[in-house]
């Protein structure tokens, strides 16, 4: 019986530990299109060659604060296609992709972490979607986009503010 009763204490005092950590909240609130953009400048004579497409990609992600625990994640894909051998645009296509998230008891490093690599990833397959859905109502074929890896982008990105960090410290 006696031990009955310390296991039960023991298991009390491991749940008041836990009560004193901040409780981590994560919820998604909200995922929309903050800005869109098609240009076919050079349509209708770039559909009376053959498309031979070569694709330029940019990435860029951004957050803010902009609530209590609320952040705003944007996700921004620029996908220019020149025809190969010419060099003229066949279109330019841009999504800037938003979301809303709720994150709580999450501070400093592993908060930057989650909003610079977490939520571009829950992010990214929407815009991806919209980008292949307006390449195809431009006329063009689908533009299927390949996954990215955020966790190594933050990654890079992390090394380099070091690296300048570094040099400037030894300046």
């Amino acid at each position: 019986m006696a031990e009955d009763n310390n296991q039960s204490g023991g298991a009390n005092g491991q749940a008041a530990g836990q009560q004193d950590k901040p409780q981590v909240q994560f919820a998604l609130q909200r995922i929309y299109v903050k800005d869109l953009s098609f240009e076919a400048p050079n349509s209708p004579a770039v559909f009376q060659q053959p498309f031979k497409p070569k694709v330029g990609l940019d990435l860029n992600t951004t957050h803010q604060q902009v609530g209590e625990e609320l952040y705003e994640v944007v996700i921004k894909v620029t996908a220019q296609v020149t025809h190969s051998e010419e060099g003229t645009t066949s279109f330019l296509a841009e999504i800037e992709q938003a979301g809303l998230f709720r994150i709580g008891g999450i501070e400093g490093a592993q908060l930057d972490h989650t909003l610079g690599a977490f939520c571009p990833n829950v992010l990214f397959p929407y815009a991806r979607e919209c980008i292949d859905n307006l390449v195809n109502r431009g006329g063009f074929p689908p533009l299927m986009l390949a996954p990215v890896n955020f966790e190594a982008i933050y990654a890079q990105k992390k090394q380099r503010e070091a690296q300048q960090q570094g040099e400037q410290a030894t300046q």
